[in-house]
């Protein structure tokens, strides 16, 4: 049997493959609400044939936004504008569903990458005043955040909490907490972020300490029975930075808590990081990370090919991986992985007719 097409336990969810579609952010909401965008983008992907879909990062506030037009679960309208997408995709898929929890934080009030991607001062249109564990902007010349406070920091934290509940009341299978690109929980982990003199700030084990208690607060919000992992950057490709070893300890304490994966990115936090970027070239740190922890490990970046995925996990470096871009460009990816391996994929009941002569046994139905 293929690896890639072997079914997997994340914790209470069990997926019956190893691929999964990435977050990934779409700046096509409005005031944190899901569009027709969403149920097209979706919808689309929720047919790929893949283990589970993960929602794009998804603010828990209206601040953590990293623009004007990010998805968001902080309100009342925000749940009942993704219910009604959720409630479409249910309607002719199985695929389990999971959203990634976010905060922007100093990389927050910005325009849509296709309108430059820009920050947005506070004082425009559509910007406001970001925030992060320091007063240190991520571009010199941007307009210094603010630094959380200890009250502060509560609410943050009451924020993921919040919208952790109204991700398990849309019956959301499962939720990735975000600490990774830069955002704000990674820039608490990153000495080049985070100058605090307090408990969160100086010692490893400070750092990682608003990490560690937004995980335990949703966890506390929401059933045993519902999944819940994070993604973290690896490394920040930066001297001095967050690196590997770091990411190790934290994925140690982590684990020791009871998560049930951890999604292995890297890089987004200094302008000044130099990424050698090229097929597996995060794998690495993907496959030091599981030699360190029990629970699952997620490989991500530049897995492109089927051969190559079923390689990683054949070689015992992650135990599943995740795509964004390569999903994007080619929706149907696990079908033909699956073509390639020798493997079945699930297909809705309206393409089976599509099956390729020669893969006859491809698809099961949906």
């Amino acid at each position: 049997m293929s690896h890639l097409f072997s079914p997997i336990d994340i914790g209470p969810l069990t997926l019956d493959n190893r691929i999964l579609v990435a977050p990934m952010c779409q700046y096509s909401a409005d005031d944190g609400c899901a569009s027709d965008w969403h149920l097209i983008h979706l919808g689309h992907l929720a047919l790929s044939g893949a283990g589970a879909l993960l929602l794009e990062a998804t603010a828990v506030e209206s601040r953590g936004r990293i623009t004007h037009a990010d998805l968001g679960l902080y309100s009342d309208a925000n749940e009942q504008a993704l219910g009604r997408v959720l409630g479409a995709i249910r309607r002719f898929s199985p695929i389990p569903l999971g959203i990634q929890l976010a905060h922007a934080g100093r990389k927050a009030s910005t325009a849509r990458p296709w309108q430059g991607g820009g920050v947005i001062d506070p004082e425009q249109a559509d910007g406001w005043r970001s925030i992060s564990a320091s007063a240190r902007p991520f571009v010199d010349g941007n307009p210094v955040p603010h630094a959380l406070t200890q009250d502060d920091i509560g609410t943050v934290k009451q924020a993921f909490a919040d919208a952790a509940r109204r991700a398990h009341r849309l019956g959301l299978d499962l939720i990735e907490i975000h600490a990774a690109h830069g955002y704000l929980l990674h820039q608490f982990l990153s000495p080049l972020s985070n100058a605090r003199e307090d408990g969160y700030g100086g010692s490893l084990e400070n750092r990682m300490r608003l990490v560690l208690e937004v995980f335990d607060a949703v966890r506390g919000a929401v059933p045993n029975g519902m999944a819940e992992g994070i993604r973290i950057s690896a490394s920040d490709w930066v001297e001095g930075g967050w690196d590997l070893a770091q990411s190790i300890e934290l994925a140690r304490a982590l684990d020791a808590r009871g998560c049930h994966y951890i999604h292995v990115s890297s890089g987004g936090l200094d302008p000044r990081q130099k990424i050698p970027a090229g097929p597996n070239y995060q794998v690495p740190f993907a496959e030091a990370i599981k030699a360190a922890v029990g629970m699952p490990v997620i490989a991500v970046g530049l897995i492109t090919e089927p051969e190559q995925a079923e390689a990683i996990l054949a070689e015992g470096k992650a135990d599943a991986v995740a795509l964004a871009r390569g999903m994007l460009y080619d929706p149907r990816w696990p079908w033909h992985a699956a073509a390639k391996l020798g493997a079945q994929v699930h297909a809705p009941p309206q393409y089976l007719r599509c099956e390729p002569h020669g893969h006859k046994g491809l698809f099961t139905r949906s």
